[in-house]
């Protein structure tokens, strides 16, 4: 029984609440509320939740049709995300988006290898290969940092195509990670016992050769070659913050954390450098966590000191952004109870009494949006810090509490919500998941 002041909230949630019927026009007042906007970053309260997928898809493709956006950038490593983005831009080798998908073969597979990006891609290929203009075709990018060797690899691909002798001395520069491995992990271990880092020179260094030669490089086949540049100096540069991020790993977690936040949103950074120098408006979705993207001045991580690429694209763009985040009372997610287990069905346990997804549940509406810009009752009594729930790739249902629910205040953390009360597991790729009625404790959730 909710006392009258809750009571009182739920009704004026209800009153402002955009509910979500099923038909075409559904998003009608969401993207009208975007106007003009360069930014939309459309988060996720899971890793698993098909849902999410879903509709954040739907939404991307209105604002590609409507609003001209033409990139979609998303919480995956860079040279994975390219395979899909020479697919959907009709300048690769695969012939099916499945196909394209192929290298997000490393845990946790399901998250890109799933049926709802599967049809996002299939879609994506299909409205571009109906421009005729190379340069208008939307993209697909990664922003995140895990994938050191891959990017090195594409690195030294790019350069034995375009100068030989430059390859040799890139590898001469990468050399120093072969004592470790492929496991990046390894190396930021032994980094952390030394007095230096062995590679922090030499990635730097590669990073300033890649860049010196950019007009060389960049010029010598019109926009092709200029995106074929800036895709290796992208590697490059991950390469030299992933080095820097797997030393932190093994130091204080917040480090670790904004270094790999400050990396997504310094990526996004030059890829709007990249489109305007090429002519572009750069109008561009992202795709993360609600953790990344969900400002974090409004957060309990923020009172600690942990920034997030919400918070630092709002500084950065201001008005020009707008973000969006999801949230469910129940339902199943695709998750897993450790870190490289297989994928399973889990249970999404009912929130927390006293968290924003209990409220959202008590107005009875299945699913709806709410306009956090808008000042009315509703959105006055969200400001008032309530628990959020966030699941990311590991779902511990026995230790939700700590390991999944942190303080927010709503309105400063989104611009709009779409709350779906019941949702269901995301589909993988590869294999049939198994359910799961009763998890073991672990660890708190990665995202």
């Amino acid at each position: 029984m909710l006392d009258a002041k809750l009571t009182q909230l739920t009704d004026a949630i209800r009153m402002a609440a955009h509910p979500f019927i099923g038909q075409s026009q559904d998003y009608d007042l969401l993207i009208e509320s975007i106007g003009d906007a360069r930014f939309v970053l459309i988060g996720e309260a899971s890793h698993g939740t098909h849902e999410f997928y879903q509709q954040r898809a739907e939404i991307t493709k209105r604002l590609i049709q409507e609003k001209n956006f033409i990139a979609v950038a998303v919480e995956a490593d860079f040279p994975d995300a390219d395979r899909v983005n020479r697919f959907v831009r009709g300048i690769s080798a695969d012939a099916t988006a499945a196909d394209a998908l192929a290298n997000f073969d490393s845990f946790p597979t399901w998250m890109w290898r799933n049926a709802d990006v599967l049809s996002f891609v299939t879609w994506l290929r299909q409205h571009n290969d109906l421009l005729s203009e190379y340069g208008a075709k939307v993209g697909f990018y990664g922003l995140d940092l895990y994938s050191l060797h891959a990017s090195i690899d594409a690195v030294l691909g790019y350069l034995d195509k375009v100068d030989p002798e430059a390859a040799k001395r890139a590898r001469y520069h990468y050399s120093c990670f072969e004592h470790f491995g492929e496991d990046s992990q390894s190396y930021g271990y032994a980094a952390s016992l030394s007095l230096d880092a062995p590679c922090q020179k030499e990635v730097v260094n590669e990073l300033l050769e890649l860049q010196r030669r950019a007009a060389e490089y960049s010029r010598r086949d019109g926009q092709v070659a200029e995106d074929e540049f800036f895709y290796a100096e992208q590697n490059a540069r991950l390469v030299k913050n992933a080095e820097e991020y797997y030393r932190s790993m093994f130091q204080e977690q917040t480090s670790s954390w904004n270094l790999r936040d400050r990396h997504m949103a310094e990526t996004l950074d030059h890829l709007v450098t990249h489109f305007e120098q090429q002519g572009k408006q750069p109008k561009i979705v992202v795709w993360e966590h609600n953790s990344h993207l969900g400002d974090a001045r409004a957060t309990e991580q923020g009172e600690t000191g942990e920034l997030n690429v919400g918070q630092l694209v709002r500084e950065r763009y201001g008005q020009e952004v707008v973000i969006i985040g999801f949230s469910t009372y129940i339902g199943t997610v695709t998750a897993t109870s450790y870190w490289g287990d297989p994928p399973e069905v889990k249970q999404v346990r009912p929130a927390l009494p006293e968290s924003y997804e209990a409220l959202f549940h008590e107005t009875g509406l299945p699913q709806f949006w709410l306009n956090l810009r808008e000042d009315n009752e509703a959105v006055a009594g969200l400001r008032e810090p309530r628990l959020e729930r966030a699941i990311g790739v590991i779902y511990a249902p026995r230790t939700e509490r700590l390991s999944h629910y942190f303080n927010v205040r709503l309105p400063d953390q989104f611009d709009a919500v779409i709350h779906i009360d019941e949702t269901q597991a995301v589909e993988p790729l590869d294999r049939t998941v198994e359910a799961s009625d009763d998890p073991p404790e672990t660890f708190p959730s990665a995202l």
